[in-house]
């Protein structure tokens, strides 16, 4: 186990975001082609060191899989004179898509939304490789494709790691995702087995504990504060862990993380914090997995007068170190996403590890998932790749993030002018998409009568027939078997218009106030 004593100043150079590109090989660019994450790196990582080995930490079903033997036959057709008859991958001919045209934004006047005539079309057909007008077709992309993704546009992803990231390791790999749901449940089926428990924030996203729930494997809550997970809190439960009070089930071996935009709460781990977490985690030798769609949406405090971000270098430059920057172990397997800052729809991610667990989770995406979809990776290839390039992406995730920021104003605005401060308490949220509000329930008229989980129950039902739906703070426990004497409530001010924004919690409002009416509406 290695020793975490890199300086900030590494982790805030000035990021490249015009790399010296590895070429696509011709025998790459075709139908199912295998590639290397090791081929597209632009940096020498000669003198880092080599993740460590997690054999022991591998579950049984993971290490029973082979992968697919049908995928790795096609290795084969990277020589150009092999003629295929062993594979089930149609023509292009009989695909009934001839082009696709995309219009995409123009970052020149992304803030005024003004429309102009000049706005680039960017097209595809079936031809564009033999007509070597681009790397990528729709032949390729709306065929058969490895687990991992097209060569074409992993050249993207690894390059955008290394610009970010820069994982400390040498043998890091990545590898696309159909989002950070799936990654995560493939990871669990890697590293856990049924009985097992996982540790993550004692408020966390309702679909991970719902996902880890039928297989088996149980969450723990770890305390919070306004920076989220309390590294004490975590440690002490791992120094205190007693099998005989968790149905016997052994010390947790991963910890589930969402440090930046907090889903439910908000919350940002700053760089110490995260570097005490990995302290622990080193101490007790936990896998973490950095579940982090929310990364690039950070913005300054609440009500500061921080200057305004001046180039994409310097927005870089202010994001937080990641787990996966911090990782001199390759102990750290970070999900990203495209969904919070590009399209849901699209269902494209990828995740980036050592390569022994990357090499484990395509054994198992070859033979579910397989690849996400090739219209998707196609249209992202034409906008990120030969549209956009790193830097315009980053002046896109410059722009949601001022955007996002004017909307947790107006939230955070919107509550200091309706909801009552004697009962209705926050925290703002310095990244991400949510606010989460907490209700001192104690101070209900009949609280002697009643419990924490029944109260919330009762303003949830009067807020929605005020017309306001917000999430009620239990869906987000991770121990859902211990009882909670707290009431909170997350807000989102990413889901509708502003005025619909300041209506929602006007509502809100109204949901309290049936059962505070004597308290604090007097």
């Amino acid at each position: 186990m290695g020793s975490l004593s890199r300086e900030v100043d590494e982790w805030t150079q000035e990021p490249n975001l015009h790399p010296k590109r590895r070429p696509i090989p011709a025998a790459q660019r075709g139908v199912a082609a295998s590639s290397s994450s090791e081929q597209f790196k632009t940096k020498i990582s000669k003198h880092k060191p080599q993740a460590r080995r997690w054999h022991p930490y591998i579950s049984a079903e993971s290490a029973n899989r082979t992968g697919s033997t049908l995928k790795k036959a096609v290795e084969h057709l990277s020589n150009p004179n092999t003629i295929s008859l062993g594979g089930g991958i149609p023509l292009s001919d009989f695909f009934p898509i001839d082009e696709i045209s995309l219009r995409p934004h123009s970052l020149n006047n992304i803030e005024t939304r003004e429309k102009t005539s000049s706005q680039t079309t960017l097209h595809a057909t079936k031809h564009d490789i033999a007509d070597e007008t681009s790397v990528y077709d729709l032949s390729v992309a709306l065929n058969y494709c490895p687990g991992y993704g097209s060569a074409q546009f992993m050249r993207w992803i690894i390059e955008h790691t290394e610009i970010v990231h820069d994982p400390p390791y040498a043998d890091w790999q990545c590898s696309m995702t159909i989002g950070n749901t799936s990654a995560f449940d493939m990871c669990l089926r890697m590293l856990t087995e049924p009985g097992d428990c996982i540790l993550a924030d004692k408020y966390t996203y309702s679909s991970s504990v719902e996902t880890a729930m039928p297989l088996g494997v149980k969450f723990i809550g770890v305390d919070m504060d306004r920076e989220g997970m309390l590294p004490d809190s975590l440690d002490e439960i791992l120094e205190k862990w007693n099998p005989a009070k968790h149905n016997n089930a052994r010390k947790p071996s991963v910890l589930y993380a969402i440090p930046t935009g907090q889903n439910p709460t908000g919350t940002t781990q700053s760089l110490q914090r995260r570097k005490a977490i990995y302290g622990v985690a080193q101490k007790h030798d936990l896998i973490i997995l950095e579940d982090d769609p929310y990364y690039f949406l950070q913005m300054d405090e609440y009500g500061s007068t921080a200057s305004e971000i001046q180039s994409p270098v310097e927005f870089l430059k202010r994001l937080v170190p990641s787990y996966l920057r911090l990782d001199i172990d390759g102990r750290v397997m970070r999900m990203d996403s495209f969904s919070k800052v590009v399209s849901p729809g699209a269902r494209l991610g990828w995740i980036t590890a050592s390569a022994q667990l990357i090499e484990r989770y395509k054994s198992h995406s070859d033979v579910s998932t397989q690849s996400p979809s090739g219209l998707s990776q196609l249209v992202f290839f034409k906008l990120l790749d030969e549209h956009w390039g790193h830097e315009g992406y980053t002046r896109w995730l410059m722009h949601l993030r001022k955007q996002y920021t004017m909307r947790r104003d107006f939230i955070l605005s919107a509550c200091e002018r309706y909801l009552p401060r004697q009962i209705v308490s926050w925290e703002p949220a310095n990244a991400g998409m949510f606010q989460w509000l907490k209700v001192d329930w104690e101070q209900h008229p009949n609280a002697k009568d009643k419990t924490a989980d029944l109260v919330e129950e009762e303003i949830w039902l009067e807020s929605i027939s005020a017309g306001a739906l917000v999430g009620r703070g239990s869906w987000f426990r991770s121990s859902k078997d211990v009882p909670s004497n707290e009431v909170f409530y997350r807000t989102t001010f990413a889901a509708a218009p502003l005025p619909k924004i300041e209506e929602a919690i006007k509502r809100f409002e109204r949901g309290l106030r049936p059962d505070w009416q004597g308290y604090c509406y007097a």
